[in-house]
């Protein structure tokens, strides 16, 4: 397979190819420095990022429970977009489990669970300096009712409840 990934690329091409890379990882048809090379290019952009992080992150497949060390090193390539979608993804993620059990669909709750488990665990892996500044910004927003992550959280219309779970999210990192 070419693995070319075009400087414009689309949120649906990131995810189309994401969907490649997993079958090509689990399938063992990539060695890890080629894993670390496609990943590097794709979470150059914010497109490639979020495609990369949607399919990755909610795969029925266990390679986020476990990331290769290419994997991660990837990732560290782009601290601006990656610590960005890392935290925003853990609080989506752990807000739409709460939303999820209040509809009695635990599955789908706990789906959610796995993927805020899988983000905080990428975080740590990662520990990037600004990762670590903007969970914190998160959380003071949160205590605060104010804060750089106040449109996010409005845009979201997440409630208290939400919001103390996404904290102690955070503080569980």
């Amino acid at each position: 397979m070419n693995w070319h990934i075009p400087n414009n690329l689309s949120f649906e091409d990131a995810l189309q190819l994401t969907e490649t890379l997993t079958e090509a990882i689990v399938n063992k048809k990539l060695k890890d420095d080629e894993i670390e090379e496609i990943i590097t290019t794709l979470v150059n952009s914010e497109n490639g990022a979020r495609g990369f992080f949607v399919i990755y992150l909610t795969s029925d497949l266990p390679l986020a429970d476990n990331p290769s060390e290419g994997v991660i090193n990837a990732l560290k390539t782009s601290p601006e977009i990656v610590s960005e979608l890392l935290v925003k993804n853990l609080a989506m993620s752990s807000a739409m489990a709460v939303t999820h059990r209040r509809n009695n669909d635990e599955k789908q709750a706990q789906s959610s669970e796995k993927v805020a488990q899988r983000n905080g665990n990428l975080i740590k892996l990662t520990n990037l300096d600004l990762s670590a500044k903007k969970l914190e910004e998160l959380k003071q927003t949160i205590i605060n009712s104010n804060g750089s992550y106040q449109a996010f959280l409005e845009k979201w219309e997440y409630d208290e409840e939400q919001k103390q779970i996404i904290k102690k999210n955070i503080e569980k990192i």
